[in-house]
């Protein structure tokens, strides 16, 4: 036990330990200089070479042509150009079923803008139908925007519905300011 004991308070740094005593502490060495930054290279102003070993063996050294002046031009960044805004007359669908997704994403795909009315729809179609249709407008980098109760409109990447669709919309209810 009281072995026990005497482990655990030289753990603990509360003794030392008796095995140990024999040894002499390690003397570190002295610091050693670090070693002098490499020489930077000279200007080339000749071209050297190293001859094979042999009675002229050694450096030589050729004289170097001047270089031409030659000026450089920085490169241009290049521009993408910024496609037009474009405006487009809506597609406008009222699914009677999910199998009319597939015109909406045809209609989506091909830079048309969509107006998909699920008024008449059941609520779990309608969810459905809304869930595929966010998804696909955010995934061709487009937008979805709520027009009206249970009217959505989707628009492509680069094309907008001008003012008088909207008003044409306005007037058969499936669009509000």
């Amino acid at each position: 036990m009281a072995s026990a004991w005497r482990r655990v308070m030289v753990y603990l740094g509360l003794v030392d330990d008796d095995e140990y005593e024999e040894y002499e502490p390690y003397d570190e060495p002295a610091p050693v200089a670090a070693p002098p930054p490499p020489p930077a290279p000279p200007r080339r102003s000749a071209i050297s070479y190293v001859e094979p070993e042999g009675a002229t063996a050694g450096v030589r050294t050729l004289p170097r042509e001047p270089e031409p002046n030659v000026t450089v031009q920085p490169r241009p960044a290049p521009l993408r150009p910024v496609p037009a805004v474009q405006t487009a007359r809506p597609h406008v669908i009222a699914p009677d079923g999910f199998n009319d997704a597939q015109q909406i994403g045809d209609k989506l795909k091909a830079n048309q803008p969509v107006i998909v009315n699920l008024q008449a729809v059941d609520r779990d179609l309608a969810r459905r139908l809304i869930d595929f249709a966010s998804g696909l407008a955010y995934g061709l980098g487009g937008q979805m925007e709520r027009v009206a109760d249970q009217v959505f409109l989707l628009t492509p990447t680069n094309v907008e519905v001008s003012a008088e669709e909207k008003r044409r919309l306005q007037e058969r209810g499936l669009y509000r300011s």
